[in-house]
């Protein structure tokens, strides 16, 4: 019978997606204002509008590629980071992960794994789609069976 299971991914949140597209709605909307003043005062070419309007359209293709990526991957041989600046080590293997600690930083909930060579990977989980105790949980599993750890008979 084979123990492997599919990797488990986690996207970012609506949350912090909604966030990122109001804050880049403000200031495509700047952008934009500042141009039909621009136009306005100056006698510009109102071409120059459609620079605005490619920001709009810029900013939204980026904000759904966002939501469809994977941030992190929990797979059978290690783990895997993207798109998150300051994450620290990236991509590892279960056996090189020494420890994991929920910590906070900056007021935000993390959750970092401690490799054997002292390097760290920080995880901010409001960030991620879906529950912070399941992404625990499943991390927990991954790393126990990358580990080699396997529940006792009779225990569920």
């Amino acid at each position: 019978m084979s123990t492997t299971q599919p990797p488990s991914r986690y996207r970012v949140s609506a949350a912090y997606v909604v966030r990122l597209l109001g804050a880049g709605l403000v200031v495509v909307g700047a952008v934009v204002a500042g141009l039909v003043t621009v136009v306005a005062l100056l006698s510009a070419p109102s071409s120059l509008l459609l620079l605005g309007v490619a920001l709009l359209v810029a900013l939204l293709l980026v904000v759904a590629v966002l939501r469809r990526t994977d941030v992190v991957e929990l797979g059978e041989r290690g783990y895997r980071i993207r798109l998150l600046r300051g994450a620290g080590v990236r991509q590892a293997t279960w056996p090189e992960v020494e420890d994991v600690s929920a910590v906070t930083l900056r007021d935000e909930p993390c959750v970092v794994l401690r490799l054997r060579d002292g390097r760290t990977t920080t995880v901010p989980v409001r960030l991620l789609s879906g529950r912070t105790e399941d992404f625990v949980r499943d991390l927990q599993q991954h790393l126990n069976r990358g580990h080699g750890y396997r529940r006792l008979p009779g225990r569920a």
